[in-house]
């Protein structure tokens, strides 16, 4: 019901862009024109890897669900337009590995993550947690894994996202992607920390990227919470 919610919210927000930008004179396919434009810009060249080697992702499944770091390789998404680096895919189980071992068909966990959002289109960040004096800042949401499916709804409880962007605490779709790929330690020093890098469209990021049609770039890392 969640995820639903979020996708007619989403419909509704595109909509009202689409309509508000043709009194401005630019259509809705224009403003995607230019994100896809943007986001060809950043592969090409970047502050944060360089050059970006797009592979597909039978690549992907064909390296063991990897991503080679030192190639700057990211997999494209065909079903949603998403590109992911695996930085590093963490210790611990993927949700999916912790669901199997519940006798219900959902699974909810805390996930803390740090981050920060870099808006491709403006070359700004715009979000972030990293640059925090508290170590132990972070963000927290709750995220439901339905084995029915193969789906994540989420919310942020708490952070930078939530306060930022609050009209809404829904997570982005384009973070909810990694969790098919990443393991969860369960808490620093004790395994690896899962990391990514990402660039999300509008139709996979956050509301408010979704009513101006613009792609971010994220780097994120996952773990569980308390």
């Amino acid at each position: 019901m969640k995820l639903k919610l979020y996708s007619i919210l989403s419909a509704v927000l595109v909509l009202a862009a689409a309509i508000s930008s043709c009194k401005n004179g630019e259509t809705y396919a224009k403003m995607k024109e230019k994100e896809r434009d943007a986001i060809e810009r950043f592969i090409q060249s970047n502050k944060f890897v360089g050059n970006i080697t797009v592979i597909n992702e039978d690549a992907f499944k064909a390296q063991g669900e990897t991503t080679n770091v030192d190639k700057h390789e990211f997999v494209k998404f065909e079903s949603d337009g998403i590109y992911m680096q695996i930085v590093r895919k963490g210790t611990g189980q993927t949700m999916i590995e912790m669901a199997r071992e519940q006798p219900d068909s959902t699974i909810t966990k805390t996930i803390c993550c740090r981050f920060f959002e870099y808006d491709i289109q403006n070359g700004d960040t715009t979000c972030s947690n990293i640059y925090q004096t508290q170590n132990a800042f972070v963000d927290k949401m709750q995220c439901t894994y339905t084995r029915l499916g193969r789906s994540y709804t989420a919310s942020f409880t708490e952070g930078r996202m939530r306060s930022f962007y609050s009209s809404s605490s829904v997570v982005p779709k384009g973070w909810l992607k990694p969790l098919d790929y990443i393991r969860l330690a369960k808490s620093e020093g004790v395994g690896e920390v899962a990391k990514v890098r990402l660039i999300v469209p509008h139709s996979s990021g956050t509301a408010n990227a979704g009513t101006y049609v613009k792609p971010f770039y994220y780097e994120i890392t996952y773990q569980l919470g308390k």
